[in-house]
């Protein structure tokens, strides 16, 4: 069992990694819900920007928990280095999917994405292992 349990289990040790890969896996399970609804509604893909939204708003959060409780320390700072660095690779997977530019609307979304994983990294660092 020990041996299963290792091989299964995946730790990283940088907290900034952790918090991305913890907040790209809610991303991930967001946009399947999000694409069941527009398979199994009458739901237009014009609809869905809010949902969007939301969907990054709480992988966001998630991540900088994550990140915060992992560094123990200084989990604002932790958060927010996870939602810029989330915040530019949904950007640069934009620009290179979709040939889009970047303009200021970007700016306002990789200061809003730092602030909401950095809320998150504070209640994470805050949160005591028992």
């Amino acid at each position: 069992m020990q041996l299963i349990r290792r091989l299964v289990s995946f730790r990283v040790s940088n907290p900034i990694l952790s918090g991305l890969c913890q907040a790209f896996v809610w991303m991930f399970i967001g946009a399947f819900i999000l694409s069941l609804f527009l398979w199994m509604s009458g739901m237009r893909e014009q609809d869905l920007s809010l949902y969007t939204y939301v969907v990054h708003g709480l992988s966001l959060l998630v991540g900088g928990f994550v990140a915060g409780k992992r560094s123990g320390e200084k989990g604002w700072y932790y958060g927010g280095i996870t939602g810029i660095v989330y915040g530019l690779l949904v950007l640069l997977i934009g620009f290179l999917a979709l040939d889009a530019s970047f303009n200021w609307k970007d700016s306002l979304q990789l200061l809003s994405a730092f602030f909401i994983s950095a809320l998150g990294g504070m209640f994470g660092v805050n949160t005591h292992r028992s």
